[in-house]
């Protein structure tokens, strides 16, 4: 097995990228709501903001603020995964080797992590965020999808909505290829 080096910042904020085992799959759009239980269950057991978020068909983008002392998004990935994964009715097929591990085969193993240096770093990220289902042909305008964190910043009025130009050049260099 490979040995991961994450960079851990005790209260830091991170970008995630996260996936679904089958990227043909719709999981996570069509078990929204099982998502966000498990999302809130375990920010309630271990604390942290979620600054963006945007849901698609079979993975997920998230930009997350931990508190202050506190570097373990490791474990709240675990814990989010594994409840929603339990909540889940057992259709998908699972392989051998996951079912040695107890293990079903929803999500990828491995997640992307960044952190995040400094505002502009941040900002370039939330445009990804919100521009991401745009990007993937799911809407024309980042403000039609529904799962998304850019409704709450909209209504905040903390937030002018990137067009496809401008999230192009901002998010340049990163991001799921």
């Amino acid at each position: 097995m490979g040995n991961y080096r994450r960079n851990l910042l005790p209260g830091g904020t991170y970008f995630f990228t996260v996936n679904l085992e089958d990227r043909r799959q719709r999981l996570l759009i069509d078990n929204v709501d099982l998502l966000r239980t498990a999302f809130r269950e375990v920010r309630k057991r271990h604390p942290f903001a979620i600054e963006a978020i945007v849901v698609l068909p079979e993975h997920l983008h998230t930009v997350w603020t931990l508190p202050e002392g506190d570097d373990d998004f490791a474990m709240r990935w675990r814990l989010i995964k594994s409840t929603f994964s339990r909540a889940l009715p057992l259709e998908q097929p699972t392989s051998a080797s996951r079912v040695l591990k107890n293990e079903r085969s929803i999500w990828q193993r491995r997640y992307w992590e960044h952190t995040l240096r400094d505002e502009n770093d941040f900002e370039r990220h939330l445009d990804y965020i919100h521009f991401n289902p745009v990007k993937h042909g799911q809407v024309q305008r980042p403000e039609d999808w529904p799962y998304s964190s850019i409704h709450r910043w909209i209504r905040l009025r903390a937030y002018s909505i990137p067009r496809r130009t401008d999230a192009a050049e901002s998010t340049a260099g990163f991001g799921e290829r």
